[in-house]
């Protein structure tokens, strides 16, 4: 018999427009964060249950996944409740002093609702664990430490991100993998570093997680010199701001919350994919059909009407009924790759 019949599911039931409401109407501040923890979690469903149900009670915002291997979180507090939020998270054995990461921009609409979903793997990576030691990871390094070891003329630094995340933004001379899922990045980058293996490799993400396992799984690889950036790049431009170093980093840092990226150096490095003007906003396609995320400056969202191609320019101008019909059974597209799709200049 299934222990969890007849529970009321834990869930957000106001809709997207209620939802936009209570955010518009609120007069607090909110913290942005993010963090993840490797740690054995034996009852998933428990450990989500509870930390939803407190987090609704505190009003936070968020996405946040649980595994039987930890936690990765991405979410708001409001400023009110910050005191009880992290009494309350560093209370619970397995997130006890968990560090926070805490956003450059503070942007308070960075959630609209909060997600608390059970997963298999909190970064899905393909790989088998129990063949090798996932907790055998790279040293950390601070920032301060990152931009010594970045100067070295013998260091290679490896952007351990998806193509679209490193095209709006990635650090001085970094290896830019072209995948568009983790699981597709870690052979493509033990590829790229093949006969490197006594190098000093750099690896460096956003918050640090997708490192802790490239780390140990470069390291299996035989790779004798691995060090991951401590914090991820949101960590390392908060401690060049209070430390007052040198920024290495270029462009702006792609965030998985409703902003789609924070800058860190002021710099545009990226282009709208329609026209090729300096540009690192991402979007959805305005086509629901397509939904595909890609760049696009402001002149081309209002000509081509926020969509992504002349086929989907079509489709939005047609009455909804009609685009709905269109919707169904249909799988959506995901990522512009420049490489494979075509169809976006008008």
């Amino acid at each position: 018999m299934d222990p969890n019949a007849g529970k009321k599911k834990l869930i957000n039931r106001l809709s997207p427009q209620d939802l936009q409401k209570k955010l518009d109407a609120e007069t607090f501040n909110r913290r942005t964060i993010s963090f993840y923890r490797y740690v054995i979690i034996e009852e998933t469903q428990e450990m989500r249950d509870s930390l939803y149900a407190k987090w609704m009670e505190l009003d936070c915002n968020g996405r946040i996944y649980i595994a039987r291997e930890g936690i990765n979180a991405q979410m708001n507090v409001p400023e009110h409740h910050w005191d009880e939020f992290v009494k309350d998270l560093y209370a619970r054995p397995e997130f006890k002093d968990v560090p926070f990461k805490l956003a450059v921009e503070n942007d308070s609409k960075s959630f609209l609702k909060l997600t608390v979903k059970v997963r298999e793997k909190i970064v899905a990576d393909g790989l088998n664990e129990d063949d090798w030691d996932v907790t055998n990871v790279g040293t950390h390094l601070t920032a301060k430490a990152w931009n010594e070891a970045i100067e070295s003329d013998k260091a290679v630094v490896v952007d351990i991100r998806n193509h679209y995340e490193s095209e709006i933004g990635h650090f001085e001379n970094a290896l830019l993998p072209q995948s568009e899922t983790f699981k597709e990045e870690l052979p493509e980058v033990l590829e790229m570093l093949k006969g490197k293996e006594n190098e000093k490799v750099l690896l460096y993400c956003t918050g640090g997680i997708r490192c802790e396992k490239t780390s140990a799984y470069l390291k299996h690889h035989g790779f004798k010199d691995v060090n991951q950036l401590h914090g991820g790049i949101i960590d390392y431009a908060r401690q060049i701001k209070e430390e007052q170093l040198p920024n290495k980093f270029k462009g702006k840092n792609f965030v998985f919350d409703d902003r789609l990226g924070e800058s860190i150096s002021g710099e545009v490095i990226a282009e709208c994919h329609q026209c090729s003007k300096p540009c690192d906003t991402h979007v959805n396609c305005a086509n629901k059909e397509c939904n595909l995320l890609f760049i696009q400056c402001p002149d081309c969202a209002e000509h081509n009407l926020g969509t992504c191609s002349e086929t989907c320019f079509e489709i939005v101008q047609l009455p909804e009924e009609e685009q709905k019909k269109l919707r169904q059974g249909k799988k959506q597209k995901k990522i512009f790759h420049r490489h494979r799709k075509t169809d976006l200049t008008k």
